[in-house]
């Protein structure tokens, strides 16, 4: 048997500073906002991916809250298949972007800019939903065809 082929794995980061969530502009496709992150390294666990590439990426530390949620819907990335960790975390200071990111930018939840990449709309849904319940949402699971 030879090595499985898996999707790649990926941690994002909703950071919260003063009462809003810290949001880049990427600089490479896909185009559009969203949330701090990228992709995990061989040996390296989760939730320091989520916490570098926040910093590479906004320059802020970072100091995670809570798991929100993995987002792993075949067609959430046009790259290919990438499931991702969210953490919510919490920062101080205004971001300044780097890395990957043309623009970092604070934004209240009211007032987000568009278009978000990926999945972000909806993994910024389920923040929402979040704060105002205090549980994890936990995405629908589509149904199995039967073959």
């Amino acid at each position: 048997m030879g090595i499985p082929k898996c999707p790649s794995l990926a941690a994002d980061v909703i950071i919260e500073v003063d009462r809003r969530i810290v949001l880049i502009e990427r600089k490479n496709f896909p185009f559009g906002w969203a949330l701090p992150g990228g992709f995990v390294e061989v040996g390296e666990p989760v939730e320091e991916t989520a916490v570098r590439e926040a910093f590479e990426e906004t320059s802020l530390a970072v100091e995670l809250t809570a798991l929100l949620g993995v987002y792993s819907r075949p067609d959430r990335d046009p790259r290919g298949h990438t499931v991702t960790v969210v953490y919510v975390g919490r920062a101080q200071g205004a971001p300044k972007a780097g890395d990957d990111a043309g623009n970092a930018a604070l934004y209240s939840l009211e007032d987000l800019p568009s278009p978000l990449a990926f999945d972000h709309a909806q993994v910024v849904a389920d923040y929402r939903e979040f704060l105002r319940t205090g549980r994890i949402p936990v995405p629908a699971c589509p149904p199995r065809s039967k073959n």
